[in-house]
């Protein structure tokens, strides 16, 4: 099946290896902190489902960031990114699974939002005036849609790009592009209405009209760390080492980089608006979370999260220097949860952090069954989009 006049594949394997017990073994995690979970669940309620909800967000901005990014690279018919499309094309392919692991949410809605709450309604006029969008039929719907729309579009861009493998039609190639470029808009008011929903909405006196776009720009910056680290963990294994060379790996930390950039112009920007304005209900939100040990966070997210990544990987070099994009990488995704947590969290935890067993239990339940199930999948097919008319151009990039 491999093309012979390329001959830096031939000496490639492009399967993941079966015997991989990688798999199950985040399974076998995952299941842990399931058990554990349900535990907590009867022990402290109110903790289980912000802490649910705080995992949830965070897997579920990873998923849609790369969903993103495979829409994007069939729009701009990038060359340099099909020989690690097929990443992100897996992990976008679990938001069938993520629709499911949103119910659960939806039995803690009392607990989560205070417009569920009979009497918050009645005693508040500005939330009695929102009820027309936030009402509880209507939140489930706009949900069902979501997920809907994100499924099919992870479910047809994955099976077209394996029906591509088997088969290499062209037609196939511009079907993701057509496919693709109305998804880019749907997946942009999707997103940013899910975001309002899921987080923004907590707080039914706030609102922000950058709340939409401040998660995206998170979620993509943590989405290209994440693909940044599978490819590098490829690597360690003996794999695709001939395929993806440094000047993919260049690109992926220049996007990065720019991201990172994109993540703080948002960050600040919101903030920046909300502070100058002082409006009372927009400024409560940044009040709750600069309010005692939080403030904390909100420091590191500037520090951390833009100066640090900013710095290391501004240089050329930096950028194909894999240890220092393994440990950029893996400490953004470390500081997308913490986000998630600075959130979600200050509702529930006024005034200082408070770190709970169940932040760590449902963690490790979502993180490992996310990840045992994309390992799963992973293994199933080639691990590059071998058929893909721009697989050549691709692997001659240097």
């Amino acid at each position: 099946m491999i093309m012979d006049h390329h001959h830096n594949t031939l000496s490639d394997r492009l399967t993941f290896p079966e015997d991989n017990r990688i798999a199950t073994g985040f399974f076998a995690a995952g299941i842990l902190g399931v058990v554990l979970s349900l535990i907590g669940m009867f022990i402290n309620t109110e903790q289980f489902f912000y802490s649910y909800l705080t995992s949830f967000t965070f897997i579920a901005s990873l998923v849609l960031g790369a969903l993103f990014f495979v829409m994007v690279q069939h729009v701009t018919r990038s060359s340099w990114s099909v020989v690690l499309r097929r990443i992100p094309e897996t992990i976008s392919y679990q938001l069938i699974w993520l629709g499911l692991l949103f119910i659960p949410i939806l039995f803690g809605m009392e607990f989560l939002y205070e417009w569920t709450r009979p009497e918050r309604i009645a005693t508040d006029e500005l939330t009695r005036h929102k009820l027309p969008y936030l009402n509880t039929p209507f939140f489930i719907i706009r949900n069902v849609i979501y997920f809907a729309v994100w499924a099919a579009l992870g479910y047809w861009l994955y099976k077209n790009s394996i029906a591509m493998d088997r088969s290499g039609d062209r037609e196939i190639d511009r079907r993701q592009r057509i496919i693709s470029a109305p998804g880019l808009l749907i997946f942009a008011y999707t997103v940013a209405f899910a975001s309002f929903d899921w987080m923004m909405s907590m707080d039914s006196h706030w609102f922000s009209t950058m709340f939409g776009v401040y998660f995206f720009s998170m979620s993509f910056q943590a989405i290209l760390a994440v693909v940044v680290v599978l490819v590098l963990y490829l690597f360690r294994k003996g794999l695709l080492t001939n395929t993806i060379n440094k000047a993919h790996m260049h690109d992926l930390g220049a996007l990065l980089f720019g991201f990172t950039v994109f993540y703080a112009y948002i960050a600040f920007s919101q903030f920046l608006l909300i502070y100058y304005a002082n409006i009372p209900e927009e400024t409560l939100w940044y009040y709750y979370r600069f309010e005692g040990s939080w403030v904390f966070l909100a420091y590191l997210f500037l520090i951390g999260r833009f100066v640090i990544p900013f710095v290391l990987l501004i240089g050329k070099k930096a950028k194909t220097n894999y240890r220092l994009l393994m440990g950029v990488s893996v400490w953004i995704i470390i500081l997308q949860f913490l986000e998630m947590f600075w959130i979600v969290m200050p509702i529930l935890h006024q005034g200082s952090i408070s770190i709970h067993w169940l932040d760590i239990t449902l963690l490790l339940a979502f993180f490992g069954i996310s990840a045992g199930l994309f390992f799963r999948q992973f293994a199933k097919h080639s691990m590059i989009p071998k058929n893909d008319p721009l697989l050549a151009e691709s692997l001659n990039k240097h």
